[in-house]
């Protein structure tokens, strides 16, 4: 397929509808923010590259294994993630859990903590790499929704996929595995409807910007980043949000927001929003169910 036919394809799963020119969406209450945060949580093979590397390789020659950029991951889910927990919890918030399947072997004691405090599980690949290079992504779908409904009694409705990556097909295969919702369509502010060729699988925004892989192991920025950054567009979306609701993600990983330099500012950031009125603190699947309902939607297929 050229590279033309990828673009249009991409294209042909939405119509561009404006923002300001839609059906109007209300938000319980009258709330003006639906904020959700997501914790993503992955299996990085000691055997293979690592995803990402906060260390570079001694005389520029990558090694295998990469015990130190190994480490640096395994650190978040030794330690960061309970940091997770408790921040979460201390605050009545419950995450939207996005992890990789295979993580529910890897990591059982992190995946039995997050079914407690009821979070929402949101399948993340079978192990982090990305759809492109995934031999049979059907596959690696049915492993995943697998795992997880093995592990929770049920399957899960959402999915992110690793980097966010998709190829033509991805969209199609998850909406037939029973996926419901999305998360690698970084484009709006309000969940929209994806086509697919057994009818529409819902968007819900994510992000790109309030993220900590790329605030902190891509662009290098200062540890209160997520706090000034995230304040800002929290500001922003709550100030629009009057005329028509919008949708915050917060995206963190246990090895680099779970850090003790940078907690802290996680905290300041949950407690800033918190002291707002007009905002819900939600989980991707209740903002798909809250979508679903003001647009009539019905099934994980309706369209």
């Amino acid at each position: 397929m050229s590279n033309t036919s990828i673009g249009q394809s991409l294209r042909s799963r939405l119509d561009y509808q404006p923002i300001h020119r839609r059906p109007r969406l209300r938000l319980p209450g009258g709330a003006r923010v639906a904020v959700w945060t997501i914790v993503n949580i992955e299996n990085w093979r000691p055997e293979a590259a690592m995803p990402r590397t906060v260390l570079p390789p001694p005389m520029g020659q990558p090694m295998l294994p990469d015990l130190p950029n190994w480490a640096w991951h395994e650190y978040g889910m030794r330690v960061g993630f309970w940091r997770f927990v408790d921040v979460l919890a201390s605050r009545g918030l419950k995450a939207t859990f996005a992890l990789n399947g295979s993580c529910c072997e890897l990591y059982p004691q992190a995946c039995q903590a997050a079914l407690d405090a009821g979070w929402d599980f949101m399948g993340h690949g079978f192990v982090q790499q990305p759809m492109h290079r995934t031999d049979d992504q059907k596959a690696a779908i049915a492993a995943t929704v697998e795992a997880i409904k093995a592990f929770t009694g049920k399957p899960p409705r959402g999915w992110e996929s690793p980097g966010l990556t998709e190829t033509d097909e991805t969209l199609d295969l998850l909406a037939e595995a029973g996926i419901e919702y999305v998360a690698d369509w970084v484009l709006d502010d309000q969940p929209l409807a994806l086509k697919t060729r057994t009818g529409s699988i819902v968007s819900v925004p994510y992000t790109v910007e309030i993220n900590d892989v790329v605030m902190t192991a891509v662009q290098r920025m200062p540890s209160d980043e997520i706090l000034r950054r995230g304040r800002d567009q929290f500001d922003r979306l709550y100030l629009e949000g009057e005329d028509a609701p919008r949708v915050m993600a917060i995206s963190i990983h246990p090895y680099l927001t779970g850090v003790p330099h940078r907690i802290k500012y996680l905290e300041a950031l949950y407690d800033y929003i918190l002291g707002h009125e007009g905002v819900v603190m939600w989980t991707g699947a209740e903002i798909l169910d809250w979508y679903k309902a003001e647009t009539g939607m019905t099934g994980p297929s309706a369209g």
